[in-house]
């Protein structure tokens, strides 16, 4: 039996290394990016006015109004700015740790 499975066709070909390498892949890397991605919009959907948040351009801002597929941010004294959902990057945890 186990002379079988390293004959052609068994673990050895090319087909099942190739398998495997993707199964690797997959689990190191795409799987928890994927996880990552859905706990971020569970995050963004959850932001309410008040929150402070980061963008994807790095522009720090206070949430002042939610709208269906915006916000608007407060980002200076009295700057205000209107930044898609899909722009936020995470949440300021510097308020977090105080």
């Amino acid at each position: 039996m186990t002379l079988f499975l390293f004959q052609a066709g068994g673990l050895g070909s090319p087909l099942f290394m190739m398998l495997l390498i993707f199964g690797i892949f997959y689990l190191l890397l795409i799987r928890p990016q994927q996880k990552k991605q859905r706990q971020l919009q569970v995050t963004i959907a959850d932001l309410k006015s008040g929150d402070k948040v980061i963008t994807t351009g790095g522009v720090i801002g206070t949430i002042t109004a939610v709208r269906d597929t915006s916000f608007l941010i407060r980002s200076a004294e009295k700057t205000i700015l209107e930044i898609a959902r899909s722009a936020v990057a995470g949440v300021d945890s510097e308020e977090e740790k105080k």
